[in-house]
């Protein structure tokens, strides 16, 4: 989509330093079927999976990125997907609880690091699905819903970091999770300060000035993942948005982890690839095909904290 009155912004994208929580593949494997791309019977290369993995860690770290590591537990093939274990937002985590009774175990295993590491946790009295379903964008906060986190969830979500919440209603069982669907490109300068969405500007991905120029966040994502109501309020908040095909969702292009200027991402999502490189970021090509076995990607690997 371009931006309003011209062509798509080439302009040089800025990378800010992150912090990253991931948990090393030691126990990953397909024990059960929660989403329709688990077969149990499928067979996982371990040894893959592991090289792939540290590819992922290790180009976070080229990058600048500081990277924390949580224990794995045996009996919890799933617990390498960080992402789901929490929210993390001004130095706050609100846990999770998961849909699936395999997962729940993980949320404990979780919280050990966090109390440990000093942050004030959050346990929520309903599902929620942490990163999977919760992506801060500007002020605001995007919630999933549909599959997994509930929208009782949200208002917890809402209480806790006093925030406005944006429910969005998922409907294609295979974006189960909103971070499977849309993900945040960069921050804009709408990350401190005054309206709703933390600016004084006209909303996350509205006009700031006058001067015709989108001050907020900008996003990636597939439509059609989303019920038409949300779509619409994606498409008024987010005008210069990035839209994927369902081809570059279907192979995790929208599970990708943004600094701001590099992308890191599957390298199967070629067309949104060449997308993000005409608006001037820089594509990390990462490939963790084993994990798309289990539903997951990079995003899925990978927790936040924001300080």
């Amino acid at each position: 989509m371009n931006r309003p009155g011209g062509a798509p912004s080439t302009a040089r994208r800025t990378s800010r330093p992150r912090r990253y929580l991931v948990c090393r593949p030691t126990y990953f494997d397909v024990r059960y079927t929660i989403n329709p791309w688990m077969d149990e019977g499928a067979e996982v290369d371990t040894a893959l999976a592991r090289r792939q993995w540290e590819n992922l860690v290790g180009l976070y770290q080229d990058h600048g990125h500081t990277v924390e590591t949580v224990q794995p537990a045996p009996g919890l093939p799933d617990m390498v997907f960080a992402a789901n274990c929490a929210l993390v937002v001004g130095g706050r985590a609100f846990g999770s609880l998961f849909h699936a009774p395999q997962r729940r175990p993980e949320s404990g295993e979780y919280e050990i690091w966090f109390k440990a590491a000093g942050y004030d946790l959050y346990r929520p009295e309903s599902p929620c699905e942490g990163e999977g379903d919760l992506v801060p964008a500007g002020g605001y906060l995007l919630a999933g819903t549909g599959f997994r986190t509930t929208r009782d969830a949200h208002a917890e979500v809402q209480e806790f970091f006093g925030r406005p919440v944006i429910s969005l209603q998922l409907t294609d069982p295979y974006f189960y999770h909103l971070d499977t669907a849309l993900f945040v490109l960069d921050d804009g300068p709408a990350a401190g300060g005054g309206s709703p969405d933390g600016t004084g500007s006209g909303g996350p991905g509205g006009d700031g000035g006058g001067d015709g120029k989108a001050t907020g966040p900008t996003l990636a994502y597939y439509p059609d993942a989303f019920s038409p109501g949300s779509r619409e309020v994606l498409r008024r908040l987010f005008p210069d948005a990035v839209l994927a095909t369902r081809d570059d969702a279907l192979a995790f292009g929208l599970n990708s982890v943004s600094d701001g200027r590099h992308v890191f991402i599957a390298p199967q999502a070629t067309g949104l690839i060449d997308q993000l490189t005409a608006r001037g970021y820089v594509p990390v090509p990462v490939d963790l095909s084993e994990f798309h076995k289990a539903g997951g990607g990079i995003k899925c690997c990978t927790q936040e904290l924001r300080p």
